[in-house]
Order: structure tokens, then sequence, then C-alpha cells
């Protein structure tokens, strides 16, 4: 990608812990992080205030980790639905 999709799209080609907190100081919404690299390193850098996890009643093998590995963190139930079929989305806060 070489253009952000909209004005309030950034595009960065590296993760920079002290350049993300910056932001997040800055910012007057929310910041997401999609893909479990990314979020990863997040993670490892404890800028994560709430992790939001969509459930499926499907075991399908193999893949990506929603969640890294080597991070201990505590977190606390925000929020829960339930939909048909048996999905639930998850909201966490982290403490």
């Amino acid at each position: 990608m070489q253009e952000a999709p909209t004005r309030k799209t950034r595009i960065e080609r590296g993760f920079d812990p002290s350049a993300v907190r910056e932001i997040k100081a800055s910012a007057s919404s929310d910041l997401t992080t999609g893909g479990p690299g990314l979020a990863d390193q997040a993670f490892k850098a404890e800028l994560v205030d709430e992790c939001r996890l969509f459930l499926a009643p499907i075991i399908v093998g193999g893949g990506k980790r929603a969640l890294p590995d080597d991070v201990r963190l505590g977190l606390e139930l925000a929020d829960e639905r339930r939909f048909a079929a048996g999905m639930i989305f998850l909201r966490y806060r982290t403490t």
C-alpha cells in the first residue's frame, strides 16, 4: 500500500513503540491494530488497553495464534454478546 485510503488512516513502515505511545497520547479517538503480527508487538510493548475477540464454534486447525506467546496480561471482561449459530463477541480491558 503506497497511500492511505482515507484521511484518518496513517501508514507506518515499521513498529516503533515510542511513536505509538505519542500517537496514543495525542489521539482524540480510539486506535486499532489489525493482524496477529502487529497485535503481538503492541501487546509486548504494553500498548493495548482493550482486546476484542470473536469466537466461532468451529475448529479449523493451524493458522496464526490470536494472542501472543510470552505475554502475561490481566484482562477484565467489559462486554460480551452472543450471536446466532454460537458466535460470541468478547471485549476485555487490560488491568
